[in-house]
């Protein structure tokens, strides 16, 4: 009876939180440059580049967890379930049974559907085969088809549901679907190594912090640890950006920095707008400069952060405005460069870097605790000056949502500050992996802090780009960081088989006096 009473006060709180929302207005943040592992690669990407992962999806296997959507509290609603989406890849696996059970190599999911994880994350189905490991998916939740009870858009403009959507509950999800895959597969000791990238990097590596019995190791690529609190410069990002634009070309950037008054100054006149609209050949009319200017310094901030070989989008954007005739004006340079990165178009979709459906996720996860203070620092970038503000930031955030953001809750729960001293006396078996192109490792780890904490940086990497599929064409560098990381996991999970079967014999011989 009393079992029944709290099922029914569970519906009943249920009904309540989906027929009671707050309406949520998430527009994406102009502070925080989105993440993710394959945003950029969706957008620049070659139409003749494959970048699909090896494995075929027929040895993908699909399953959902009755996941609980409160870890943390023991409110009979906290005990609610809802199906979280999981993929297994037995190709390769060599069974968990036995001294030498093989490994499992586990992808936490980002801020994105598990599909797009599936199609184009490498380093698993790449080296699977290496350690016999079982590939393991998991989808994050709030995401993709991983999302409590109702649509997304209806989730986000719950206050009440969406408060069970953070980064601490997305890490207790993956600890109880990994302890559930090796109680299925009888493989108590299987060392799991966690694999993520971007937000999902960050998450791989506070795993290992917050989990270190459940997984052995993590592979944290590009992840922006440090970006919180005041710990890397506000201004180091977009710095980065500049940086990587002008080392392609002085003239590019040079043209860039001086378009921004160009716009304003044409948008000011009369019909500036509809002159802009048409220069630009939008695919809708601007309803501002501001419009434009958002459009122009996303397309900017995305070639550097995914600015990979062969391509090399950031050389796309230079050669564009750079190769326009002689006597050409600024503004027709710029709209060169945007020809040059999107290719020949009927028109341009001055939203396209808006419209991806888990920005309105992102926008709520940097509303509440993902607060990472980036601006744009006076006279030091190619960018008009917008600094970080920190009041005008909680302000839109509260009118979006009605909550404030927790600035310093990401360091109070998994740290940052003094990370060398920190990390150094408690961390271990975490590789910190970086393309110093790419804008956000300027928040990464980019030196050793012990012998197990080890940071694999290459200097024309970028975001994510070492945990892509492999192609035939990969420059030695990019070869050569990806087999630095796969040494140091074979090391990882090599000690940890000698301790195993230490431990063994140690319980062979105390069991036989």
């Amino acid at each position: 009876m009393k079992a029944l009473k709290i099922k029914v006060h569970c519906l009943a709180w249920l009904l309540f939180i989906l027929l009671h929302t707050k309406l949520a207005s998430p527009t994406p943040l102009k502070y925080i440059p989105k993440l993710g592992v394959l945003r950029g690669i969706n957008i620049f990407q070659n139409p003749s580049e494959n970048l699909t992962s090896s494995e075929p999806k027929s040895d993908l296997k699909t399953f959902y967890y009755d996941q609980t959507l409160d870890h943390f509290n023991y409110n009979p609603e906290s005990y609610l379930t809802f199906p979280q989406r999981y993929v297994l890849n037995f190709k390769h696996w060599g069974g968990g049974g036995g001294a030498a059970a093989a490994p499992i190599l586990a992808y936490l999911g980002e801020e994105s559907s598990l599909d797009d994880d599936l199609r184009g994350i490498g380093w698993l189905s790449d080296n699977a085969h290496r350690f016999k490991a079982l590939q393991v998916y998991i989808e994050h939740r709030f995401y993709g088809k991983s999302i409590p009870f109702v649509s997304s858009e209806d989730a986000l403009k719950n206050a009440t549901l969406r408060g069970y959507f953070n980064s601490a509950q997305a890490l207790a999800d993956y600890a109880e679907i990994l302890l559930h895959i090796k109680k299925k597969l009888s493989a108590k000791t299987s060392p799991i190594i966690v694999v993520g990238g971007s937000y999902g990097g960050m998450l791989a590596a506070w795993f290992r912090l917050k989990y270190p019995h459940i997984a052995l190791g993590a592979v944290a690529s590009s992840a922006p640890v440090l970006y919180f609190d005041k710990i890397t410069p506000s201004d180091a990002y977009y710095s980065r950006v500049t940086k990587d634009f002008r080392e392609a070309s002085e003239s590019c950037y040079a043209t860039i920095k001086r378009s921004w008054a160009a716009i304003d100054k044409a948008g000011a006149k009369r019909n500036g707008l509809a002159c802009l609209s048409k220069k630009f050949k939008t695919c809708k009319p601007l309803k501002s400069v501001s419009e434009l200017k958002d459009y122009l310094e996303n397309m900017y901030t995305v070639a550097a952060q995914y600015d990979r070989p062969p391509n090399y989008p950031v050389n796309q954007v230079c050669n564009g405005i750079d190769g326009a005739s002689q006597g050409t004006d600024t503004l027709a340079r710029i709209f060169s460069g945007i020809v040059a990165s999107r290719g020949k178009k009927s028109c341009y979709n001055i939203g396209e870097f808006f419209s991806d459906e888990t920005l309105n996720g992102w926008g709520w996860q940097t509303c509440s605790e993902i607060v990472m203070p980036i601006g744009i620092g006076k006279n030091k970038t190619m960018f008009p000056a917008d600094p970080f503000n920190l009041k005008e930031y909680m302000d839109s955030c509260e009118n979006s949502y009605g909550v404030v953001p927790r600035p310093h809750w990401i360091t109070t729960y998994y740290g940052g500050l003094d990370i060398r001293v920190v990390l150094k006396s408690f961390g271990s078996n975490i590789v910190f992996s970086n393309g110093l192109r790419d804008p956000y490792s300027t928040a990464g780890v980019l030196e050793d802090i012990s012998d197990s904490l080890i940071a694999v940086p290459t200097k024309n990497g970028s975001h994510c780009l070492d945990i892509l599929p492999a192609k035939k064409d990969d420059p030695d560098w990019l070869i050569m960081q990806r087999q630095i990381e796969v040494n140091i996991v074979h090391a990882w999970i090599l000690k940890y088989y000698a301790d195993l079967l230490q431990i063994s014999e140690h319980n062979e011989i105390k069991f036989s006096l």
